[in-house]
């Protein structure tokens, strides 16, 4: 008979120290371990310590640096023996580094050698831009028109959808901005060109189609101005799907043609036909992996983040950038407390003061709420062992691999260029989506160690798992087990390079993620930051 494999609980204890300069570990451990445990090092444990949390490795008296990842992510506000639990009530966080002397476009890493020969199977635009899915987007102006273009796009699925079978699906843009907003307040722009941004997204092969009410303050030719739209070279319209004119195709409720609710749902069914006939004209063809746009993000995460999914992801964020991809990392308040790292890893001192610009203005705004970075840690992240967003920040930065930072996008801004870009977002897992939809990603990964079944309709989502556990029990939401590092059955590069296969799978339409499979979809959430009237 073949014996079963051990239980969590059959195994040693077992703790992970990130750095030789720790002073404490985390306990690995399904179920974290008792008082009395003996650690392999000898150390007993005096309490007991939850899965994820933090062990003192020697005695630390009150006051002193407690040490993961090499830096201090706290002080003991009193003597902490070693053996102890070690979490977020015995801790005094840092002040957050200024922004001032920091250093500047001074790391300048060996170039990687290029990744070539990895292809996919993608849908090129008119603007040069590929999707990995082929997608009728129907953009909204305002939250008003929101049910009648809901009620449209169940009937466009339900009776138009079958006759276009190389469409993948019909979505709306519905979106809670519009109308009773300070319209040409300073920091308006930002949730206008979100929107205007996201109607751009490569999975949509540049059909724009809006709905609108009539009087709303954004008004179409204000979110989509002449030329924001049109064709940018001469493929044909059969080849590329895009529309043939810069012409703004609108379909407005208040127009005085439409008699009663069913000429509103008829008229954007008959607009939409006409797009779907296009979309349906195209086909996938070999691309290569550089026409990749990959955001990459992380949401309920917990102290394995930082150690298992996160650094496979980075590495895998260093295969994408040795290919010619482009990878976005983002969640503001999750690298803050890393700007020396990202300023170190600029390209060029342009780049690490725009870094600097965006951190300056996400501190003005949080000050202007009355809040600051602290703000950031949840109930869960506590409970899955970080104990400040210190801590998550440094799990959080390593998403973002090794490589030189190239580009830096604000808010709402469409991304232009390859490599690895700083793309300023809230670390709102729904407002970093949608801001990463607007750059113009076409394929996103998500990392979760709490667990989420995050998932968006426009673009596929690759969910890892920071823990076995969780990839067991969520086996049918998470793609991608990184828990197997902790494991000890996987390394990060084996991980790493299993989600960048994943990926050209993916994009290539041959497998679906999970939360495609079960249509799993959260609400687009623009990022306003101007008044409400």
């Amino acid at each position: 008979m073949q014996a079963s494999p051990p239980t969590p609980a059959a195994r040693p204890p077992l703790t992970i120290r990130m750095h030789e300069r720790d002073n404490v570990a985390i306990v690995a451990n399904d179920g974290g371990l008792p008082a009395g445990s003996v650690l392999a090092s000898g150390l007993v444990l005096v309490d007991r310590v939850p899965q994820g949390h933090k062990v003192a490795l020697v005695d630390l008296a009150g006051g002193a640096p407690v040490l993961r990842y090499g830096i201090p992510i706290g002080y003991a506000l009193k003597d902490i023996p070693a053996g102890s639990w070690v979490h977020e009530r015995l801790l005094d966080m840092p002040d957050a580094r200024g922004l001032d002397d920091l250093p500047i476009a001074t790391v300048k890493p060996e170039p990687l050698p290029p990744l070539t020969g990895y292809t996919f199977e993608g849908y090129r635009n008119a603007d040069g831009s590929v999707g990995t899915r082929n997608i009728l987007a129907i953009t909204q102006t305002v939250q008003c028109v929101a049910a009648v273009t809901d009620f449209a796009v169940q009937r466009i699925k339900a009776e138009l959808l079958p006759k276009f079978p190389n469409v993948d699906d019909v979505v709306a843009l519905e979106h809670g901005y519009g109308c009773g907003v300070a319209i040409d307040a300073p920091d308006a722009p930002v949730p206008i060109r979100t929107l205007r941004n996201i109607s751009l997204n490569p999975n949509f092969g540049g059909e724009v189609m809006v709905v609108s009410l009539g009087c709303e303050k954004l008004q179409p030719e204000r979110l989509l101005p002449p030329g924001s739209f049109a064709i940018v070279d001469e493929r044909s319209v059969a080849d590329v799907g895009a529309n043939e004119a810069a012409t703004l195709d609108v379909v407005c409720l208040q127009d005085d043609a439409h008699v009663g609710f069913m000429s509103m749902v008829d008229s954007i069914l008959r607009q939409a036909e006409e797009h779907l006939e296009r979309l349906n004209a195209r086909r996938r063809e070999t691309v290569p992996a550089s026409e990749l746009v990959v955001g990459v993000q992380c949401g309920g995460s917990d102290a394995f983040s930082g150690v298992t999914a996160n650094p496979a992801v980075g590495f895998c964020t260093d295969l994408l950038v040795r290919a010619g991809a482009s990878v976005m990392f983002s969640e503001t308040t999750e690298v803050r407390d890393g700007i020396d790292q990202l300023t170190s890893r600029a390209s060029t001192p342009e780049v690490a003061e725009a870094v600097i610009r965006e951190m300056a203005w996400y501190d003005a705004y949080l000050r202007r709420g009355g809040a600051d970075r602290s703000a950031n840690t949840t109930p869960g992240n506590k409970k899955g062992g970080l104990s400040n967003i210190v801590e998550k920040a440094m799990g959080s930065i390593v998403k973002s691999g090794s490589a030189p930072i190239s580009n830096v996008l604000s808010p709402g801004e469409k991304l232009k260029h390859k490599g690895l870009t700083y793309a300023a977002t809230p670390a709102s897992d729904f407002i970093c989506g949608t801001l990463q939809l607007a750059a113009g990603m076409n394929l996103h990964v998500f990392t979760t160690g709490r667990g989420t079944p995050y998932g968006l309709a426009q673009v596929p989502v690759i969910k890892v798992a920071t823990r076995s556990d969780l990839a067991r029990r969520w086996h049918d939401l998470m793609d991608v087990n990184a828990g197997s590092i902790a494991d000890g059955t996987a390394t990060i590069e084996q991980v790493g390079w299993e989600l960048f296969r994943l990926m050209l799978d993916v994009a290539s339409g041959r497998r679906k993620t999970w939360a495609e499979h079960w249509k799993l979809h959260n609400a687009l959430v623009l990022f306003n930051p101007a008044p409400v009237t």
